[in-house]
Formats: structure tokens, C-alpha cells, sequence
């Protein structure tokens, strides 16, 4: 049986008992859900369903989910199951079947769908627990006596191997797992399921959820008693494909070939398992929106990214692999999941850029490496440097370390990367609990307010409930017009007055919980009361021009794919009343030319005056229209699909609120285009009335200037230019026409190349010396387009000389010049230093300068696509 037979099995199996086939879900979680960076588990997706939050769309629901899992990722390669990415089928019963379905479900499957022998099935139940205050799950045995599982293949097993919860408090409850009994020719008579042995190889799990545990540990049992249960794909593949390792099952054997076709070097295991399973799972993270940076979702992906790198390194397969990577996974699993057909050039292209850029730092770091292995340390101000300069993930320092027989100094490290952080005011805010603001709002009626805000933005009401929390005040109408803060909108504000009597609270903030909301609010007059009849008013201007920037966010998303291509995707982005920011996955920085593009076809479009309508669809309608999916949104079966115009250009699932026409924009102004992370850029923009103001103030700065320099607005470039000429002659002439002169600003600054969204250059500067080759660097630097990186150095009488001039823009970023300039002069037998913006050193060894310039230059790259 294959795998895609094994799936369709069990989807089908489930489909025709009464179960709702879903989709698996992105890898990416919904923004709703803080708790986890990726989706870790089948059930994951079903979370609000779970939880309470929203209403499932059928009781018995089935799905074959992507999940990727980092807990185990040294172990891929060294066992023979270990993977991150792996494929979850799953069949759950929200409050319809419990144990006995469960279990009657599982059995018959297992036998008459994968052709199990009924004697080699075992089963595992919780064997109770004091603490929990639970005996033997006897509601289980019971179940599986009852269809025939003998008493003696039924084992108890502790609350550690089956009791399931999800963390400290919440849904949780006993588990029963199926194990396949393979034989005394993997183990002894003595062997149970559960137990450390090769004989009984687990299969299923099947969760009973059925308690909610409260902080101090006590349950009490759930209102509605679900099902969840998980069947790893690949587990079953090894065993219908009677193989000894996952890697020998069909979804692994054509990669693990590839990597023997491709190596040069001496082939192990190890290092072909690794390129298999971590190409696999970058695949699909870029597919469902991940791109790799030094960031949450985005670092997981370079981990793996460049732990396959540097694998492939190790047994010589030449540079630029990954794409041949990225085509057999495409091949192999593009079937089942057609994102990854759809979305195979994106893929490509970060595939490409990552292996390119960690490639130039890979030779250097690990020659770093191994000097410090041979000297039989590897103390933490190495692994930071080989983090910091070369891009070497600690984890990936310690790996290839360990292989060696060293340790690495992992608290010294995080001691250097936290005082790095502290320099860099930065560090990602903690994870906020699931639900929490959900709780809230559940706590205060168990009626769902009827959001009437895409209709009109005045409704007469009454208040269901109010409630204070933490000094807050909590307000829940029975319909509202408040639009609560998703897809990266603003709340929106207003007022509520009552209909009669002297009340009156101003809306500071709407707080959301799936479909469902309450209001907080601070009161000014009188007071709010449970059942009191109502008016709820949005702030009407406030509101348009959130949506004419909402509207807008479309328009530049649609042009940015336009000018930059199919790969740029929304990573993120904030609308609101006064200013829109967007968020887009794009690797470089944007040139005048493109910006300019972009604005252009924006205002165009708004003066097309195009209509702009949301409409209710499916979801496989939607996407077969071409509609955008968002990057860590959740989309049920039928979805809001904001089209604009005839859709050509801009279609997607979105559930804000927009103009009705793109005319209501008015004008479209950028303000800013820079880094918002490695890979991701960040445009800002102002619209309608905010839009005009700016363009006035530009038009009086003109004017301004235009009077310092005697001249007319429209002359104001040619005045500039002028002065300019005047200045760079009257330097030359300074110079005498000779020695420092000899260097041509405007030729060495066009060597300067894009790394990153950056300006970065490396030259050599014939017979130039010291505080001389520092007046070069700043000529130069007035002669490159953009923010720069740039190192000079220049050879005379046998000494080296060398000067850094980094941008402030850059320095945030993590290029330095004082130590770019240490990594250069070091090669050359010398040492400098200088601030992060300028810095100068020397050298004795003339005969290394390019060697060294080479250095500074792949210090610079791997900080900018770090």
C-alpha cells in the first residue's frame, strides 16, 4: 500500500461513516493561537472547535494534517522513525461518539481497511493515577473486550505513556494506543507495548477527552466528551510497505536516491536522512508562507535549511542542490497537496537565495570551526562569532562539535546574545495563553453578538452583559457595529448611549473570540446596565479612513506582486485610521523605479474608480478564482472574498471593511520601504486626507528650498546639481590633482552590489594610506544608491591599510564596522577598531588584502541574510 493509498484509506474509511472530510490546515497556526510558532499536532486546526470557540461545521470530522515538530530534530537521521515534518491522520467526535465508537472505529480499520491479523493487535489503557485521583480506565477495557480483544493483550499503562493533556490546566484525559505485534524476530517474550522494544510497534492513538483540569490540578468532567485521535502516516507506511526504516518507505526512497546520485564525498546514512526529511519540511514551510529569517517560524525554517546545507557540504554534493530537492518533493507530493505545485517557483526562489547566501559564510565559518576544534576548545565568544559573522545556528555549532567529542558553552553564549539584544533593544514579546481573551468574553454570556458592522455603523441594541476585569470594563451587546481588531484592522471606536436616561461610554477597544465579541469601554455618564436598551455608534470618520486603507492594502499587495513577482506574499500588517503599514516576504530592497511602479499602478487604480465588493463563497471557489490566502489566517468552508474591480487584479479572503469604491481612496502616498526582518519587507503608506496633508508639506519644503537657493521649485535639481559640481571641483583642486585624487569616487562605487535590500561593497585602492583612504570611503559613499556597507583597502611600503563605513540602518541590522574591520585586519596580521558606523585598521601582510576583503564581505552578507 503506498502512502497515498494508506490516506485515502483512512479518509475514505472515515468519510463513509459520517464524517466530514477537512483539509489539513497550514503549518502556520491561526493568528488566534499564540501558544505554538507551527502546527505540532491533527487535532491542532480543530482547536477553537475543541475549545469551545467557535461551532464545528459537522460533529465527526476526519483530516490528514501537516505537522512539523522541532523536539526531536537532533535525533533525525540518527533512528530510524525520527522526523519533522510528518503527516497526522486523524478522525475526532465533537460530543457525539465517545470510547465505544472510538475504539469499535479503530478496530474496524485496522483489520478490514489495512489488513491487520486480529492476534497481532495490542492495545494500551491508562492504568489510573493517585494524584489525579483516577483508577483504571475500565470504561476503555470494557470497549475492547467487547470486540474481542482478549484481557491478556490489553496492557495498563501509567499516566506518563496514556493520559493526555494539552498543558497545566485545560481539556485533557486518558489515551488508548494500538500496537502492532511484529514478532519474537524483533524482540522477546518478555516485550510489552509500551515498553522500550522493537517488537510491538505503536500505530494509533486514541485520546479520550473527557476532564478539565483546573490550576490545582483538580478534574472535573467536560459538558461534551470529545474524540481525538492520530495515526502517523509514515509509522504505517513502514509497516504496510513491510520495511525496517521510514527512510525505505515510498515517500523517502527517491530523495534518499538523490542524494546518493548527487554526493561526490563518502555517503552515511545519517546525512541522506537529514537532506530527506529537512527538504521536505522546508518545502512545505515555504509553500504554506514561511521564509527563512532569524525569527520565530522564519529561524525554524533556516534551521533546517542549513543543517541540510551543511549536510550536503559534508559529502560533497556540489552548491545549488536544494532546487533539485525542491522538485522531487513537488513530484512526489504535489498530488495530495497542490500548494506545493501552485507554489514551486516561491519555493524555488528561497530555496535558492538561502543556499547562495549561507553558502558564502559556510567555507569561512567552518574553517573558523575546525581551527578551534583542533585546538581543542570551543569556548562562547567562538560559537557567537560563528553565529554572528557566519550565520552558524548554535545548534548546528554543538551538533557538529558533538561529532567531534567537544562541548560547546551554551550558557556563555545565550549570556553574549542577551547583552547583543540588550544592545539592540530587541527580543520578541512572551506568548500569551490560548483563549485567554476568548475567556472573557465566554464568561460574560454564553449568546453570541450578531456583528451587524458591514451593513451600518449605528445600531440600536440592548446590553446582554457587562462585567469589569482587571479594571477594565467589559461590555457585550446583543448586535454591534464594532468591528474587533483580525486581519491586521484596528478596533474600531465610537460610542454607547442608552435610548433613555443620561449614559454614555466611549468604545476604546473591541475584543474578539472566533465570531463572537465584547466591547470595553470607559464610561463617562451615568451608568450601563445588564438589559438596557441601547445605541451603538461607530466613529464614522475614523472608520472610512480605516477602510480606505484597508482598500489600499489590497491595491499595494496586488502591485507588489505586479512589479516583484508571484513570491511576494503579506507576512503582516496594521490599517488604521491614520497610516497603513504592509508587511511582504521580498528579499531585497526595493529600487526607486519599483517603488515608484508600485505607487503609480495604485493610483490608478483608485482614479479607475473600481468598484469593490465582498462576497460569500467556498473556499475551493475562492482559490480556483485566484483569491489570496493569508499568511496565519483560518478559513472555514465558506469564506468573504473582497474583490476588486473584475477581480484581474486583486481578489482576497478578507473579513474587514472596505470602501466601495476605490475613488473613496483618493490618493495613495508611500512614506517609507525597509527591512521589517530577513526576507521580509516593510512599506508604509497614508491615504485620502493624510495623504494630501503630506504632499502639501512636500510642496512647501520645496518651496523653501527653492527660496534658499534663489531659484523656482522646478529648478530646484539643476540648483543642487550646480553646488555639487562647484563642491567636487573645488575638492579636486584641494587634492592638487594627484595621489588621492587617483582614486574615481563614482568607479569603485560601482562595484557596490544588493545583498539583503543593502548596498554592499568591497575594493581595493591603489597606493591610497591611511586617514586618505578614509576621505575615498566617504566620497564613495556619497556616490552609491541606498543604505551601505563598505570596506576599503589599499596596499603601500608593505603595509596594509583598511577603513568600514557601515549605514546606521545597517548597524540595527547587525552589521558593525569595528567588527567587520577586527575580521579583515586579523587575516592580514593586524588589528583595529572604530564604531559601528566607521572604523580603520592596519595590516602587515599585503599579500592577504583581497583575502581579507573577501572576509569583511561575507561578515557583511551573513548579517544582512541572517
Amino acid at each position: 500500500m503506498t502512502s497515498d493509498q494508506i490516506r485515502e484509506t483512512f479518509l475514505s474509511f472515515f468519510e463513509q461513516r459520517d464524517h466530514l472530510r477537512r483539509r489539513s490546515g497550514s503549518l502556520v497556526p491561526a493568528t488566534f493561537d499564540s501558544s505554538v510558532l507551527l502546527t505540532t499536532a491533527g487535532m491542532h486546526p480543530l482547536k477553537p472547535y475543541f475549545m469551545g470557540l467557535e461551532a464545528p461545521p459537522h460533529p465527526r470530522l476526519t483530516s490528514c494534517q501537516k505537522c512539523f515538530r522541532t523536539t526531536d530534530i537532533e535525533n533525525v537521521g540518527n533512528t530510524s522513525r525520527h522526523l519533522t515534518f510528518f503527516e497526522m491522520l486523524g478522525n475526532f467526535s465533537l460530543g457525539d461518539y465517545f470510547k465505544e465508537g472510538a475504539v469499535e472505529l479503530a478496530w474496524d480499520l485496522s483489520l478490514n481497511g489495512f489488513g491487520f491479523d486480529a492476534k497481532d493487535v495490542w492495545v494500551t489503557v491508562f492504568e489510573g493515577d493517585p494524584d489525579l485521583g483516577l483508577g483504571p480506565d475500565e470504561e476503555a477495557i470494557a470497549a475492547w473486550e467487547a470486540i474481542g480483544v482478549p484481557r491478556e493483550r490489553i496492557v495498563l499503562c501509567p499516566r506518563s505513556e496514556n493520559f493526555w493533556q494539552a498543558g497545566p490546566t485545560g481539556p485533557c484525559g486518558p489515551c488508548s494506543e494500538l500496537y502492532l505485534d511484529r514478532g519474537l524476530a524483533y524482540g522477546t517474550e518478555d516485550d510489552l507495548p509500551g515498553g522500550e522494544n522493537e517488537r510491538f510497534l505503536e500505530y494509533w492513538n486514541l485520546v479520550f477527552m473527557q476532564f478539565d483540569q483546573d490550576e490545582n490540578g483538580i478534574l472535573t468532567p467536560l459538558p461534551n466528551q470529545n474524540i481525538d485521535t492520530g495515526m502517523g502516516l509514515n509509522r504505517m507506511a513502514l509497516i504496510q510497505q513491510d520495511v525496517e526504516t521510514i527512510f525505505d518507505t515510498d515517500q523517502f526512497v527517491p530523495l534518499i536516491d538523490l542524494g546518493k546520485e548527487l554526493a561526490t564525498g563518502e555517503v552515511d546514512d545519517r546525512a541522506l536522512r537529514i537532506l530527506a526529511d529537512h527538504t521536505r519540511a522546508m518545502t512545505f514551510l515555504i509553500a504554506d508562507g514561511v521564509v527563512p529569517s532569524n525569527e520565530d517560524r522564519g529561524f525554524i525554517l533556516r534551521r533546517v535549511m542549513r543543517r541540510a546545507i551543511q549536510q550536503g557540504h559534508r559529502i560533497g554534493i556540489e552548491p545549488g542542490f536544494l532546487p533539485r530537492y525542491v522538485d522531487q518533493v513537488v513530484e512526489l507530493m504535489g498530488a495530495g497537496y497542490p500548494e506545493l505545485v501552485s507554489e514551486r517557483d516561491t519555493i524555488l526562489k528561497w530555496a535558492t537565495a538561502e543556499e547562495e547566501g549561507f553558502g558564502r559564510t559556510l567555507e569561512a565559518g567552518l574553517k573558523i570551526l575546525e581551527e578551534h576544534i583542533a585546538a581543542g576548545s570551543l569556548d562562547a565568544a567562538a560559537a557567537f562569532q560563528l553565529h554572528d559573522t557566519y550565520g552558524f545556528p548554535i545548534s548546528l555549532t554543538q551538533e557538529i562539535a558533538a561529532e567531534r567529542g567537544l562541548e560547546v558553552d551554551e550558557a556563555g553564549f545565550t549570556v553574549l546574545m542577551d547583552e547583543q539584544r540588550a544592545r539592540s533593544a530587541g527580543g520578541a514579546g512572551g506568548k500569551g495563553r490560548v483563549g485567554g481573551a476568548a475567556d472573557v468574553v465566554r464568561s460574560l454570556s454564553t449568546t453570541q453578538t450578531e456583528f451587524t458592522g458591514y451593513e451600518h455603523l449605528e445600531e440600536h441594541t440592548s446590553v446582554a452583559a457587562i462585567a469589569e476585569r482587571d479594571g477594565v470594563t467589559y461590555v457585550k451587546l446583543a448586535s454591534s457595529p464594532f468591528y474587533a481588531e483580525g486581519g491586521g484592522q484596528v478596533s474600531d471606536s465610537g460610542v454607547i448611549a442608552c435610548e433613555e436616561g443620561d449614559c454614555e461610554a466611549v468604545v476604546s477597544g473591541v475584543v474578539r473570540a472566533g465570531d463572537d465579541q465584547a466591547v470595553t469601554v470607559e464610561v463617562r455618564t451615568g451608568a450601563l446596565k445588564a438589559g438596557e436598551r441601547v445605541v451603538a455608534r461607530v466613529d464614522r470618520q475614523a472608520r472610512h479612513a480605516t477602510q480606505c486603507n484597508h482598500t489600499a492594502t489590497h491595491l499595494l499587495h496586488a502591485a507588489l506582486r505586479k512589479h516583484l513577482g508571484a513570491h511576494v506574499r503579506q507576512a503582516g500588517s496594521a490599517v488604521r485610521p491614520d497610516k497603513l503599514r504592509f508587511d511582504f516576504t521580498h528579499g531585497q530592497r526595493l529600487s526607486p523605479e519599483e517603488l515608484q511602479g508600485v505607487e503609480d499602478d495604485v493610483n490608478t487604480w483608485i482614479l479607475e474608480n473600481h468598484p469593490v465588493r465582498a462576497i460569500s463563497t467556498t473556499l475551493d471557489e475562492a482559490k480556483a478564482l485566484g483569491a489570496m490566502a493569508l499568511f496565519g489566517e483560518k478559513y472555514g468552508d465558506v469564506v468573504r472574498m473582497v474583490e476588486v474591480g473584475d477581480g484581474s487584479f486583486s481578489r482576497e479572503l478578507c473579513g474587514g471593511t472596505h470602501v466601495r469604491s476605490t475613488a473613496e481612496i483618493g490618493v495613495f502616498k508611500i512614506t517609507s520601504e525597509g527591512s521589517s526582518a530577513s526576507n521580509v519587507r516593510r512599506v508604509e503608506a497614508v491615504t485620502g486626507p493624510a495623504a494630501v496633508t503630506l504632499l502639501r508639506e512636500h510642496d512647501a519644503l520645496l518651496r523653501a528650498g527653492a527660496d534658499a537657493l534663489r531659484t523656482t521649485p522646478e529648478q530646484v535639481p539643476d540648483a543642487i546639481s550646480g553646488l555639487q559640481a562647484k563642491a567636487k571641483a573645488a575638492a579636486k583642486a584641494q587634492q592638487g590633482g594627484g595621489g588621492n585624487g587617483a582614486a574615481d569616487a563614482a568607479t569603485i562605487a560601482a562595484g557596490a552590489r544588493d545583498v539583503g535590500g543593502a548596498m554592499v561593497l568591497t575594493a581595493t585602492v591603489d597606493g591610497v594610506p591611511g586617514k586618505a583612504l578614509m576621505d575615498v570611503a566617504d566620497r564613495v559613499k556619497g556616490q552609491v544608491s541606498g543604505d551601505a556597507a563598505i570596506v576599503l583597502g589599499s596596499a603601500v611600503d608593505g603595509k596594509v591599510f583598511l577603513v568600514a563605513s557601515v549605514a546606521p540602518s545597517l548597524v540595527q541590522r547587525g552589521v558593525k564596522a569595528g567588527e567587520v574591520i577586527r575580521i579583515a585586519a586579523g587575516i592580514t596580521g593586524g588589528g583595529g577598531g572604530g564604531r559601528d558606523t566607521m572604523a580603520q585598521a592596519g595590516g602587515k601582510d599585503p599579500g592577504k588584502l583581497d583575502e581579507a576583503l573577501d572576509a569583511a564581505r561575507s561578515a557583511i552578507e551573513s548579517a544582512l541574510t541572517s
